[in-house]
């Protein structure tokens, strides 16, 4: 159990930190799955789209230090050329 003041404050702060970075995974998550979504109806536009709109999302991902680059980097990859191979 924390028993110095630091100790304690690092452990209020960790479960802060810990529930926006929760939320910002899962708001990634939710964009990814319009994409993936959009790409199964075999919407092209609407996935396109979505596609515009997951990019910046994956970036600051990857700017707050929630993803590894090269994650979101594999994830955009895989997406583009699932809507690029989408006739």
């Amino acid at each position: 159990m924390a028993n110095t003041p630091q100790a304690k404050k690092r452990i209020r702060r960790n479960a802060r930190r810990t529930e926006i970075n929760g939320a910002r995974v899962s708001r990634i998550r939710t964009f990814v799955k319009q994409v993936e979504s959009a790409l199964a109806a075999g919407d092209k536009t609407q996935a396109a789209e979505a596609l515009k709109r997951v990019q910046p999302e994956l970036a600051r991902g990857v700017a707050k230090g929630v993803l590894h680059k090269n994650m979101a980097a594999r994830k955009l990859s895989r997406l583009t050329r699932r809507l690029t191979a989408l006739a």
